[in-house]
């Protein structure tokens, strides 16, 4: 059972949005801190990756754990109401993301994906980055 009213969780789920995300934000300032340039949102592209580098020809994704069914994270629980909505809701999310991945990948383009529990350890992550970017073809 919802601990909140549906009209509530109209509005929490209202809240939530595809685009500059909170963790998006952070990798955001972070990749440029870091001295990268990018594209963002690149809709010619599978999936409208995040991040895009064109002359490197790579994309970043950065993932909601939850919302992309982050395997084997704490943040990425299943709700215990409505289970038969979520379920396949976040499943589709997840087979989507494997297919716009794949595509990207038969077209030639490198792809990483951030994960919002990656957050937690900055210089971890601004390591994967810089390796994921550096990185030759």
């Amino acid at each position: 059972m919802d601990s909140v009213t549906p009209a509530r969780r109209s509005e929490i789920m209202a809240l939530v949005h595809s685009r500059d995300t909170k963790p998006e934000m952070v990798v955001r300032r972070a990749v440029h801190a870091m001295g990268y340039r990018y594209r963002l949102h690149a809709k010619g592209l599978p999936g409208k990756p995040d991040l895009v580098f064109r002359s490197r020809k790579k994309v970043v994704f950065i993932h909601g754990c939850f919302w992309h069914r982050h395997a084997e994270c704490a943040l990425a629980r299943l709700p215990k109401s409505r289970q038969d909505f979520w379920i396949p809701k976040l499943d589709a999310n997840r087979e989507r993301d494997i297919r716009n991945e794949r595509a990207l990948r038969a077209a030639g383009w490198e792809v990483l994906t951030v994960w919002e529990c990656e957050l937690s350890d900055m210089g971890q992550l601004k390591t994967k980055i810089r390796k994921f970017l550096d990185a030759q073809c």
